[in-house]
C-alpha cells in the first residue's frame, strides 16, 4: 500500500518559530493523524532550509558561521514540534549530506538533459525572500512586492533553468488537474501568472558561497529554491530505497507567499526530472494579530511556546484550525481564543464528558454494560452521517468545517441527555431504559474521542482513559464508529478536559465590572409580544422566523436562534419579552425587527415570558 505523503515547507533558520510556522505544521499533523485513523500508512515530513545569502548575513551579524547558526536555530523548531506533539516521520535539513548529494545529482541530470544552461543574469533580487522579480512586478519604487524591503540590482554569471520551455506543459497539467492548487482563488492566480509568460529562471549565484556547489563548477552555488524544493525528494531516498513507495507527495502545505515556487517552479523541475507531480499544493493565508500585521517592531509576534504555556495545547490547536477556513487569512486574538475555550471547549465539549461520566458513576457505579436490546435511537445514525461529512471536509482540507460538524454532534448528545432525562429514569427505577441511555452516551463519547483525536489528541486520550479504553492510537475509525462493540467497561471521571479562563487585559475592563447609568438602561424598550406564527429557516441550523404581535397596527417579523431548543409549533401562542426599539437587522436575508430575551446555562435555553398573559405591547417596567 502506497504511503500517504504529507509535507510542510522547510522553515528558514534565520528566525524563531512563530504562529505561521505552527499553523502549517499543526494542519499537516492533523491530516497525518486523520489518515492514520483511517488505517492508511502515512509519511509526514517537515524540516529546515539552511542555505542562502540571508543565512550567511544573519550568521555574520552574531559572529557565528552559517552552520553554527543553523545548528543552533534548528533546535528551536525541533523543541517546539516536540512540545506540540507533532508526529512527523522525518526531519530534513538541507545541510545534511544525503540532501546535498540529491541536489547535485538532480542538477547534473537536468543539465545533461539540456534544461540548464550558462548565461548572465541581471535583475532585481530580494535577499530576505530569496526571490527575483521583474520590472513589471516591482513598479517604480523597486521594493519587494511580498515583504516591502528594498531590492538589490544583481548582475552576475548564472546557470539558468529553461522554465519557459514548460509553460504549455504546466498549463495543460493545471487544466487536467484543477484541484492541484487549493483554494480555487490561488489556482486562478497561478494560471494567470503562467499565462503572463514564463522566463528562464536563474538557479545559481556567485556572489556568496553558503550553499550547495554546482557539481562541475565550484564557483557557483545552487539557488536556494532549487536546493530547498528538492528536500521533498532527498528525505525519501532521492529515487532510491523506499522512494517509489512514497512519491509523489499527496499534499504540500505552504503559505501563500511561497505558492509560486511550489506550484510553478517545482512542477517544472519535476517534469524535467521525469518524475510524477504532487497531487495537491494547499496554500494557507497569513495571520494578523488583533487586526494588525505581525511585526517585531510592533512587538505582536505570537510565540507558540508562550501560548502553550498559558493555554492547553489542544485549545491552541483548536483555535488555529477552527477559527479560519484553511486557505484564507486569519486573525489571532487572545481574547477570542479564551472565548472559544470557555464557550465551546468548556461549555459544550467538557460539560458533555463531565455530566455523562458523573451519571454513569452515580447511577451504575461506573459500570457500563451493553443492553440486551438497543433502541434504534438517532445517536448512532447521527455519528455515521457526521463521519461521512468529516470525510468530505478533510478530502478538501477544510479543518474548520470538520470541527464544526464534530461540535454539532457534541451539542446533539447534550440535547439527547436533556430529552432522555436519565435522572428521571433513575428516580422511577426504570433500570433497563437507564442502562440503555448510559450505554448510548458511552458509545457517543467513544465516537467523539476517536473522531476528534486528529484535532485534539490530548483530550481524546483523556476521554479514552476515563472510558476504560486505553491507547487511542491503536484503534481505527471503524472501532469508534461502531456503537455496539464494547460489552462492558468500567468508567471513571477524572480531571476536567478544560477549565474556564478569565480574560485579563489592563486596557480593558471585564464585562462583569462594566456599569451603566440607569437612564441608559431605560433607553431599552422592553415589551410583551405574542407569537402568532413560527417557521424554521430551511438553510439555517439555528434560526426560526417568528411573526409577533407587539401591540402595533401590523405584526412584526423577528428572527431568533431557537431551532436547536424549540420546535416552531411549540412557540405559537407564547407571550414573550422583546427589545422593541432595535434597528432592523438582516439574518439569512430576512429583516428582523427586534430581539427576544432568553436565558442560557451551557446547552439549556429558556424563553423569558410574563407570568400570565397580558395585552401585547405592554411595557416591561
Amino acid at each position: 500500500m502506497k504511503k500517504y505523503y504529507i509535507t510542510t515547507p522547510i522553515y528558514y533558520v534565520n528566525d524563531v518559530p512563530h504562529i505561521g510556522h505552527s499553523y502549517t505544521t499543526l494542519a499537516a499533523d492533523t491530516l497525518a493523524r486523520y489518515k492514520r485513523l483511517l488505517g492508511e500508512k502515512v509519511f509526514f515530513l517537515t524540516g529546515t532550509d539552511e542555505h542562502g545569502q540571508k543565512i550567511q548575513k544573519a550568521a555574520r551579524s552574531v559572529n557565528l558561521t552559517p552552520q553554527e547558526l543553523a545548528d543552533k536555530v534548528v533546535e528551536n523548531f525541533k523543541r517546539l514540534w516536540k512540545k506540540l506533539d507533532i508526529t512527523n516521520d522525518f526531519f530534513v535539513r538541507t545541510t545534511d549530506d544525503y540532501h546535498i548529494k540529491c541536489v547535485q545529482e538532480a542538477f547534473e541530470y537536468i543539465y545533461k538533459k539540456g534544461d540548464i544552461y550558462k548565461g548572465e543574469y541581471e535583475g532585481w533580487y530580494c535577499i530576505p525572500c530569496e526571490s527575483y522579480y521583474s520590472e513589471v512586478e516591482i513598479g517604480k519604487d523597486k521594493v519587494c512586492p511580498v515583504c516591502g524591503r528594498k531590492l538589490d540590482l544583481v548582475k552576475e554569471e548564472s546557470y539558468f533553468f529553461r522554465l519557459s520551455a514548460y509553460e504549455d506543459k504546466l498549463l495543460k497539467f493545471y487544466e487536467k488537474h484543477q484541484d492541484f492548487v487549493i483554494p480555487k482563488t490561488r489556482y486562478n492566480e497561478i494560471i494567470s501568472f503562467v499565462k503572463g509568460g514564463l522566463k528562464d529562471l536563474s538557479i545559481t549565484r556567485t556572489s556568496f558561497d553558503w550553499g550547495i556547489p554546482v557539481p562541475f563548477d565550484n564557483k557557483h552555488v545552487i539557488y536556494v529554491w532549487f536546493d530547498a524544493l528538492l528536500n521533498y525528494l532527498s528525505a525519501i531516498g532521492c529515487k532510491n530505497g523506499s522512494f517509489e513507495e512514497i512519491w509523489p507527495a499527496d499534499v504540500h502545505f505552504v503559505g501563500k507567499d511561497i505558492l509560486r515556487f511550489h506550484a510553478v517552479y517545482w512542477p517544472a523541475f519535476l517534469m524535467s526530472l521525469e518524475l510524477p507531480l504532487p497531487k495537491h499544493v494547499v496554500a494557507h493565508g497569513w495571520w494578523t494579530v488583533d487586526g494588525k500585521k505581525m511585526s517585531k517592531s510592533l512587538g505582536n509576534v505570537v510565540d507558540p511556546n508562550k501560548m502553550i504555556q498559558k493555554y492547553p495545547k489542544d485549545a491552541y490547536r483548536y483555535f488555529l484550525l477552527r477559527n479560519v477556513p484553511f486557505g484564507l487569512d486569519g486573525d489571532f486574538s487572545e481574547k477570542e481564543l479564551i472565548e472559544r475555550i470557555n464557550s465551546e471547549l468548556v461549555n459544550d465539549f467538557g460539560n458533555l464528558v463531565s455530566r455523562s461520566l458523573t451519571m454513569m458513576e452515580k447511577y451504575s457505579d461506573g459500570l457500563v454494560n451493553m443492553p440486551i436490546t438497543v433502541e434504534n435511537d438517532n445517536l448512532s445514525k447521527l455519528a455515521k452521517s457526521t463521519y461521512d461529512k468529516i470525510l468530505e471536509h478533510m478530502n478538501i482540507f477544510r479543518f474548520d468545517e470538520a470541527l464544526i460538524d464534530i461540535f454539532e454532534y457534541i451539542r446533539a448528545v447534550n440535547k439527547y441527555i436533556t430529552e432522555k432525562e436519565p435522572w428521571t429514569l433513575n428516580k422511577l427505577r426504570k433500570t433497563a431504559q437507564l442502562n440503555e441511555v448510559l450505554y448510548n452516551l458511552f458509545s457517543a463519547l467513544k465516537f467523539v474521542a476517536g473522531i476528534i483525536s486528529p484535532f485534539l489528541p490530548d483530550s481524546s486520550e483523556k476521554i479514552m482513559n476515563m472510558l476504560g479504553l486505553n491507547d487511542v492510537g491503536s484503534y481505527t475509525a471503524e472501532f469508534f464508529l461502531d456503537f455496539y462493540n464494547i460489552e462492558q467497561s468500567k468508567v471513571a471521571k477524572k480531571d476536567m478536559l478544560f477549565e474556564r479562563i478569565e480574560y485579563k487585559n489592563e486596557g480593558e475592563k471585564k464585562e462583569s465590572e462594566k456599569k451603566i447609568p440607569i437612564d441608559e438602561f431605560f433607553n431599552v424598550d422592553l415589551k410583551v409580544a405574542k407569537i402568532l406564527e413560527a417557521e424554521g429557516i430551511e438553510k439555517s441550523r439555528k434560526l426560526i422566523k417568528l411573526k409577533i404581535d407587539v401591540g402595533e397596527e401590523s405584526p412584526r417579523t423577528l428572527v431568533a436562534g431557537l431551532k436547536e431548543h424549540y420546535k416552531p409549533e411549540e412557540l405559537v401562542g407564547r407571550y414573550i419579552i422583546v427589545v422593541a426599539n432595535l434597528k432592523p437587522a438582516k439574518l439569512m436575508g430576512i429583516e428582523s425587527n427586534g430581539m427576544l430575551l432568553a436565558a442560557k446555562d451551557g446547552e439549556n435555553l429558556a424563553l423569558l415570558t410574563v407570568e400570565k398573559p397580558v395585552k401585547p405591547g405592554a411595557k416591561i417596567s
